[in-house]
């Protein structure tokens, strides 16, 4: 069975976000094993400087580094990454899983994104849309994604 471990920066705020990620955690669970790790948001100032800016992304790189799992194939949730149809992320999993793959980590960074370098060391950078949604929703469609995917896979009724 596929184990996923979904590193997010930033906790859930408002109950809904949590009682939705939990409704397709449990979905989850006949597909994978699914944890997920929280990590804290670096504080920024108003305004940060560029330099404030790369500092905190790195201090968050560092911690996302520390709770990747070894072997795991990486997929980094970024605006400027690769656009798939459900169907398509569906193969994707699909493709990992046949090749002896048993291990993924699903990233979403903070409000300020990922840094650089957590990007170029992902195996997929994945773009939900060329819009900008909160980390909170992000949550919430990667699982939700990730439950369509593996339940397509198993030739279930979920996708339409």
């Amino acid at each position: 069975m596929l184990f996923v471990r979904l590193i997010c920066v930033g906790k859930l705020g408002e109950r809904f976000w949590a009682d939705a990620c939990a409704e397709y955690r449990k979905r989850l669970g006949a597909y994978c094993k699914l944890e997920v790790a929280e990590l804290p948001e670096q504080r920024l100032p108003q305004s940060p400087s560029e330099g404030e800016l790369a500092a905190a992304l790195e201090r968050e790189a560092a911690a996302i580094e520390a709770q990747l799992l070894p072997g795991a194939k990486v997929i980094a949730l970024c605006v400027e990454g690769k656009t798939l149809s459900s169907e398509a992320f569906s193969a994707y999993l699909s493709q990992l899983t046949v090749s002896g793959v048993s291990r993924l980590c699903v990233l979403i960074g903070g409000s300020c994104g990922l840094a650089p370098r957590i990007k170029q060391r992902a195996d997929l950078r994945l773009s939900m849309s060329p819009m900008t949604f909160p980390h909170h929703l992000a949550r919430v469609m990667a699982l939700e994604q990730l439950y369509r995917a593996l339940n397509i896979a198993a030739g279930g009724k979920y996708h339409k």
